[in-house]
C-alpha cells in the first residue's frame, strides 16, 4: 500500500516537472535515478490516454446564453474575457470576430475551427450561438467558451471564462486569438 502511494506522488511530480519542460532545469533522466518503483513518462501517457490527469471541472454556470443579444458579464476575476466587456476594461475586453461571409457560413467555420482544437466538446449549436467546453491538458481545468453571432454588426461576440480559480495565466485570451487566426485562414 505504502510503495503504490509512493509510486503515484513520484508519477505525479514525474509528470509536473516534464508538463512544466523547459521552465526548470531539472530533466526527467535526473528524476529517473529515483527507486524503479516510478513508472516511466510514456506509461502514465499511455495510462492517461488523452484524458487529464486531474479532473477540475467544477459545475456548468447556469447563467450562460444570449439574453437580449449580451453573453453573461465576467466575473471580477481576471480568468474571463468578453467581446462585450467594456472597452475600458482591458483586463476583460477582447474584439469580437468579424466576419465577411454570409452568417450561416460564418457559424459553420466557427464550427469546423473548434471541433478541430483539442480536447473541446460543443454543448449547444444553434445559428447563431455556439457553446462549448474546453479542457487542459493536465488538470482537467475547464472553460467556458461562447460564441454569438452578431448580425447587426457583423461580429461574432465572444465569451471565454475559467469555472474555478482565480487566474489563468492568459488561457482564455490567448485562445479567442487563436480562432480568430484560424477563422482569418480559412476565409483566404
Amino acid at each position: 500500500m505504502f510503495t503504490a502511494g509512493l509510486s503515484l506522488c513520484f508519477t505525479l511530480l514525474l509528470t509536473l516537472i516534464l508538463w512544466l519542460g523547459a521552465a526548470t532545469h531539472v530533466t526527467a533522466q535526473t528524476l529517473l535515478t529515483v527507486p524503479a518503483i516510478v513508472p516511466s513518462t510514456a506509461t502514465v501517457q499511455l495510462a492517461m490516454g488523452s484524458k487529464p490527469l486531474f479532473s477540475f471541472s467544477g459545475k456548468r454556470p447556469t447563467n450562460l446564453g444570449v439574453k437580449d443579444g449580451k453573453l453573461a458579464v465576467c466575473p471580477g476575476s481576471p480568468n474571463c474575457v468578453s467581446s462585450q466587456a467594456p472597452v475600458a476594461d482591458a483586463e476583460h475586453f477582447i474584439a469580437p470576430i468579424a466576419y465577411k461571409t454570409a452568417p450561416e457560413e460564418a457559424m459553420a467555420s466557427l464550427k469546423t475551427v473548434i471541433q478541430n482544437m483539442e480536447r473541446t466538446k460543443i454543448i449547444t449549436d444553434s445559428p447563431d450561438y455556439l457553446y462549448a467546453e474546453f479542457t487542459t491538458a493536465l488538470m482537467g481545468y475547464v472553460d467556458d467558451v461562447e460564441f454569438y453571432l452578431d448580425q447587426g454588426t457583423g461580429t461574432i461576440q465572444v465569451r471565454s471564462a475559467s469555472r474555478l480559480g482565480q487566474s489563468d495565466l492568459g488561457v482564455n485570451r490567448k485562445r479567442i486569438e487563436t480562432v480568430r487566426a484560424k477563422l482569418l485562414e480559412l476565409d483566404k
